[in-house]
């Protein structure tokens, strides 16, 4: 079995670059593949103080009905995107292990939709 190569690190960035990025807990509360697009699910994604639309493509790795409930790792002041004519209003952390399989980033305890991450 071949291992599959390692990212090379991207450059260096100072504190204040990372300080920018707002992570948020949030819970999948509704999740539906994309018409027309083998690897989009849209995602309904509460966090704490709004719901938000998320499209990820991360269709060919889970069920929209397996991850609703599942808690997640949002970037939430990423600028909006449209993906297949849907506004996704932020970013759903990924993990890939050496298979190529997807793993949510997520708290390992339940926590309060909304919590920062840092």
């Amino acid at each position: 079995m071949e291992e599959k190569a390692i990212a090379p690190v991207k450059p260096e960035i100072v504190f204040d670059d990372f300080a920018k990025i707002d992570l948020r807990a949030g819970t999948i509360v509704a999740a539906e593949k994309v018409e027309k697009a083998d690897k989009l699910l849209k995602l309904q994604v509460d966090l704490g103080f709004e719901t938000r639309t998320i499209v990820s493509g991360i269709a060919l790795h889970f069920k929209p009905e397996d991850i609703v409930g599942k808690q997640v790792t949002v970037v939430v002041n990423l600028a909006p995107r449209k993906m297949r004519g849907i506004e996704s209003q932020g970013m759903i952390l990924m993990a890939e292990d050496a298979n190529g399989k997807l793993h949510f980033v997520n708290p390992e305890d339940k926590i309060n939709a909304g919590a920062g991450v840092s």
